[in-house]
């Protein structure tokens, strides 16, 4: 079950050609994929594509009738090896991916691909998340374009730009023999737009055509000799079949400006933001009109050095805006003017930020000083020359931007578990078996469960990759070596699991004898993706194999001590697994497999079913927990070892308790974890369970009846009581 559904979205991809296509730039996305052809695609989800993944997927019947080939692959180095059925045959395949940490997985494929180079266009669609909305490490995918020389495309954040890369970017592939990445930022995944289609093709080359005639070339299988002809090939073959290509096709862009002697050299998914800059300036509009001429790079890489010496000569000096470091395309075009005897001075990260997002602020800031060091003028206030004239209206100011996000101090606001997730009750078992036992090293992964670095956990070390959770515990095995009395703990999620864990974590903790902890957190989906069905999901998926246990891939690998958990909500038993994992004289991998379904995905099927059957006149109950002002001792203690959402602050009610309590909010889903953890915590008994019933029927109108009844009997009884204490004090006294 996806995070959302393009069920209705996806019957656009079958709109005759001509048509005013509208949508999000992932939806244009795979319709330019059909345009071109495509035989094949696959990939990993991942933000900001993971999208792309769901569309993909809920047109699989579109896919099929025009014979393309779709399937999720179990990781990014899975997916990048797909496209090895383009080295020989002339099929068309696409695969997707998350920037740049997928990369990193299918690095060796990829870097085998492109030295063999491809007969058939292949496509790679990387989900370029670099910036302050990113959730990686700050790194581009142009360092791997120029590793493994494949080509790099970064279309403006502009619907019909984009649709065109997909369609040059297999141009490209197939003119140069080598594979080619289109990068799209976050803004260009998501984005909204039209454009005008071109008709759905069937791929002109099958995969059905390749299995009945098979065939090989050896030149193209990355062994000595032929590996060492690849490189010769990529440089006197591929790349000027490249930039051939590139120049023949106008795939960068030239806008004019009447700045002549200065000039701005920008990546194409930047354009946006400088257009917008230069507009703030006066220096121009959002429609593409410059004052300050501009070269727009939609080929990131490789740079074409014809056109940079024509776009340079003349110039007395050009902006080059790239984002981040090492500053790839600065050192190339210097390189390139220096070599031709180009005197024109390169400015970019001396009036730029080094690092960091390009937005709008830190671009207007950078090209005010480009201009106004090298054609002042241009900001100059005109001077009335003879007799005045009637005074005219000033124009209206530019909004006023601050130079930085520094400007204004905002607090804090860390990433955190949703309301309900099965996920949170694990780390308070955590907590509270350490509060026994000791702290203990944890390595953490990727994926939802990295959240329990922040408070009120405070837990896991580090974190390696996707899936390497299990791994990165694996020098602290030396423990049961050198003495120590405490044993690693190593986490991850069923995600990451079935994506790297099994193998390089489970595998090499059983082969290597490991002592340590892994807890293994089963969700039932790839949640922190979107929530897409993966090996051990519950769900019936029509086109996929599910509900194969963890349990029996881990036992398969040869792990004997394992213990199953069923509701990750029941604390008692969960702390009691763990201790018991820390503790016990077992010497070998100790798995925790901690199982309760994603409470986000939970609540997606069932609040539309639950607010239908209200409507239809059903008898719904449903529940909430609260917290009792009067009983509750206002320490917090709870939210300590909860830390959910829900649970906050509210007055006390009382004079004689100043402090604030804890109450729980409308967010609530009834989870029942803060009870739990009051309850194995012995904290106080305040939290109490209520249910509401909708569409009550007769029986339960009595039994409210009943209670209510009996309740005031109870409350008129204390009543009376307390009064006859009031007006008798030394009686009670005797």
């Amino acid at each position: 079950m996806a995070e959302r559904s393009f069920a209705a979205e996806v019957r656009q991809l079958e709109v005759p050609a001509g048509t005013e296509f509208h949508g999000e730039g992932i939806l244009a996305v795979t319709k330019a994929l059909l345009e071109c052809g495509v035989g094949y695609v696959t990939g990993y989800q991942g933000s900001p594509i993971s999208h792309l993944m769901d569309v993909l997927a809920d047109a699989q019947p579109i896919l099929e009738k025009l014979g393309v080939y779709f399937e999720p692959a179990a990781s990014e180095a899975a997916a990048a090896s797909a496209l090895s059925a383009s080295v020989s045959y002339p099929v068309r395949g696409a695969v997707t991916w998350k920037s740049t940490v997928g990369t990193n997985v299918a690095s060796d494929a990829l870097a085998n691909l492109a030295s063999g180079g491809v007969t058939g266009g292949s496509l790679i669609i990387v989900g370029e998340d670099y910036g302050e909305g990113s959730s990686i490490m700050q790194e581009r995918t142009h360092a791997f374009a120029m590793k493994s020389q494949m080509w790099l495309l970064d279309p403006r954040p502009h619907l019909p730009s984009i649709v065109k890369a997909v369609h040059d970017g297999f141009a490209l592939s197939e003119a140069s023999n080598t594979p080619v990445m289109l990068q799209l930022r976050i803004r260009s995944c998501h984005l909204h737009g039209s454009f005008i289609t071109k008709e759905n093709q069937r791929p002109k080359f099958t995969l059905n055509e390749a299995l009945e005639a098979p065939v090989r070339d050896v030149n193209r299988i990355v062994l000595p000799p032929a590996s060492f002809l690849h490189e010769k090939e990529k440089i006197e073959n591929r790349w000027p079949a490249a930039v051939k290509y590139i120049q023949e096709h106008q795939l960068n862009e030239f806008i004019d400006g009447d700045i002549e002697h200065l000039g701005i050299i920008t990546l194409g998914g930047l354009t946006n933001n400088v257009q917008r800059a230069l507009q703030l300036l006066e220096l121009g509009d959002l429609w593409g009109e410059t004052r300050v001429p501009m070269y727009v790079l939609n080929v990131a890489y490789p740079l074409v050095e014809e056109e940079v010496l024509r776009f340079c000569q003349g110039k007395k000096a050009v902006l080059v805006v790239e984002e981040g470091q090492p500053d790839y395309h600065e050192q190339h075009l210097n390189t390139i003017l220096r070599r031709h005897g180009v005197g024109t001075a390169i400015h970019g990260k001396d009036l730029l930020p080094m690092a960091g997002d390009y937005t709008v602020a830190a671009l207007r800031s950078g090209i005010r000083g480009f201009v106004e060091k090298h054609h002042p003028a241009a900001f100059a206030k005109p001077v009335s020359l003879g007799m005045p004239t009637m005074p005219v209206a000033s124009p209206k100011p530019a909004p006023v931007i601050p130079s930085s996000g520094n400007d204004i101090q905002l607090p804090p606001r860390p990433p955190g578990l949703c309301v309900g997730c099965p996920e949170r009750p694990i780390f308070s078992s955590l907590k509270l078996a350490m509060q026994e036992h000791g702290q203990h090293h944890i390595s953490s992964d990727i994926g939802c469960h990295l959240f329990s670095s922040q408070a009120p956990f405070d837990m896991g070390a580090t974190t390696m990759g996707y899936g390497l959770g299990a791994s990165s515990a694996s020098a602290f095995n030396a423990g049961k070596l050198f003495g120590s009395s405490k044993r690693a703990i190593a986490m991850m999620g069923d995600g990451g699991f079935w994506h790297n864990g099994l193998a390089t974590g489970i595998g090499n903790a059983v082969f290597n004898k490991h002592d340590n902890v892994f807890l293994i957190i089963d969700n039932n989906y790839s949640a922190a993706t979107g929530g897409q069905d993966i090996l051990s999901s519950r769900a019936d998926n029509e086109h996929r194999s599910t509900r194969h246990p963890i349990e029996n891939a881990v036992r398969g690998v040869g792990v004997e001590w394992v213990r199953f958990v069923s509701r990750t909500y029941d604390v008692n038993a969960m702390r009691d697994a763990i201790s018991e994992a820390m503790t016990t004289e077992y010497d070998g991998p100790k798995v925790i497999i901690a199982q309760s379904e994603c409470m986000l995905n939970r609540q997606r099927r069932e609040k539309p079913k639950v607010a239908a059957a209200i409507k239809g006149g059903e008898r719904v109950v449903k529940e909430r927990f609260g917290v009792d002002a009067a009983v509750c001792s206002g320490d917090h203690a709870c939210m300590r070892v909860s830390g959910c959402p829900s649970l906050t602050l509210a007055p006390s009610g009382d004079a004689l308790k100043p402090d604030p309590v804890a109450h729980v909010d409308e967010a609530c889903v009834a989870c029942g974890h803060c009870g739990e953890v009051a309850d194995s915590a012995v904290l106080c008994p305040s939290f109490y369970k209520v249910e509401r019933v909708h569409n009550a029927s007769g029986g339960d109108r009595w039994i409210s009846g009943l209670r209510h009844k009996v309740l005031g009997w109870w409350h008129r009884r204390t009543h009376a009581a307390r009064a006859q204490r009031a007006l008798f004090p030394l009686e009670n006294l005797s």
